[in-house]
């Protein structure tokens, strides 16, 4: 397993733009948190600050797909420094309008800003692989270690912007979040050596390589469904450990079910697969629905938490055969914009998942509300089954 990784990292620069990808994307999963946090002290409303998070969302699924184009047509160098100024002007000027008690409509609009200038770090540390390495293998192998950081950054940043923002200061979480996004993106732009090359916009429309839609398209409506699922789950196990009058050790079960995940990423990359990713995608979506039947019927914290474990073992094999397949028929001049699709999906679910998963557990308790979840691995699991394979970027570009 060592090997297979070594294999990779060894290659000139590679282990330099993973780890500097790695400190770029934890405010991924510092930011939202951050805000909740931050605006709740200053206006005592969860459903303010819930609102003033979603709004940096909507911001970040608007825009995220017209900077993959621009990554591609300019190149990373150029690109991501802007998109890390944008980012952090305007989660800065965010937190200077909550202290500052300025009207919260401000708070909205600079989220917006915020999150339409997040800088698509986890794309464009993908697009470096596909670029550096030729085989099909190791692509696979680095995006198998891509989704074990993502599910590193996602254990961690929580951590990490609660206990700043908790025992020091509101602000001291959002500081963190944009000290690391700012550093770690504008290090990654100064990798210019392992950066894939721009593609300028062709001279003439017939002279630009399609969009392989009949394959982006299905793999966009499994990242959304992925993406329901996820936020229905979160939304769900919160609620779940109120009923157990367990609610300090939510973040155990969140924990369990991404060290599994991390762990299925891990093993994923090492071992030579001989079935595709379009195969492996149906696999991983029917193991994340049936994974999921079980829950309503739970009442336990410690047998939730052992399932909640085995399920995360579907999710970073569906995510890394999802990302490998894209990147399988996408056009090199065209990958990252092509990854924006995907990741776009992702953040568009969760809040509706989220919001679908409140409703039930308002009505029906936290137990009916794992149902949600399932509906989300179920519609994944259909999407999957209509993907197919149109195009192969290796052999236009």
């Amino acid at each position: 397993m060592l090997d297979t990784y070594r294999r990779i990292l060894s290659r000139p620069g590679t282990a330099r733009f993973s780890v500097t990808g790695l400190v770029a994307r934890l405010p991924i999963s510092m930011v939202g948190l951050g805000i909740v946090l931050l605006v709740e002290h200053a206006t005592d409303s969860y459903g303010l600050a819930g609102s003033v998070s979603a709004a940096m969302l909507v911001g970040e699924a608007a825009f995220a797909i017209p900077q993959g184009r621009l990554l591609d047509r300019l190149g990373q160098p150029r690109v991501l420094p802007v998109m890390a100024a944008v980012w952090g002007s305007g989660l800065a000027m965010l937190v200077w309008t909550v202290e500052a008690d300025w009207p919260i409509a401000l708070a909205y609009v600079f989220a917006g800003i915020s999150g339409a200038g997040l800088p698509a770090t986890g794309s464009s540390v993908r697009a470096r692989w596909a670029h550096v390495l030729e085989s099909d293998r190791d692509v696979q192998t680095a995006f198998a270690l891509e989704a074990a950081v993502d599910e590193a950054v996602f254990m961690s940043g929580p951590i990490i912007v609660t206990v700043l923002a908790t025992n020091i200061h509101p602000v001291a979480g959002l500081g963190a979040a944009l000290t690391t996004g700012v550093l770690g993106t504008l290090s990654l732009a100064a990798q210019r050596a392992t950066a894939p090359p721009a593609h300028p916009r062709p001279a003439t429309p017939e002279a630009r390589l399609g969009m392989p839609w009949a394959t982006i398209v299905p793999l966009t409506v499994v990242c959304i469904a992925l993406g329901l699922l996820f936020g229905a789950a979160e939304v769900t196990a919160v609620a779940f450990s109120e009923e157990q009058h367990a609610r300090s050790y939510v973040g155990v079960l969140l924990a369990l079910w991404a060290f599994g995940s991390l762990l299925a990423g891990i093993v994923t990359g090492a071992v030579h697969w001989r079935r595709g990713p379009e195969t492996r995608l149906r696999i991983g979506a029917l193991a994340m629905a049936a994974t999921m039947v079980p829950l309503p019927f739970i009442d336990s914290m410690w047998v939730m938490g052992a399932f909640l474990f085995l399920a995360g073992f579907a999710i970073a094999p569906t995510l890394i055969a999802t990302m490998s397949l894209a990147e399988l028929v996408l056009p090199k001049s065209r990958l990252t914009e092509g990854m924006a699709f995907l990741q776009t999906g992702l953040i568009g679910g969760v809040a509706p998942g989220s919001a679908v998963a409140g409703l039930v557990i308002d009505a029906h308790g936290a137990s009916p509300s794992y149902l949600v979840p399932l509906g989300g691995g179920v519609v994944a699991l259909l999407a999957s089954l209509t993907t197919r394979a149109t195009v192969t970027s290796h052999a236009v570009d």
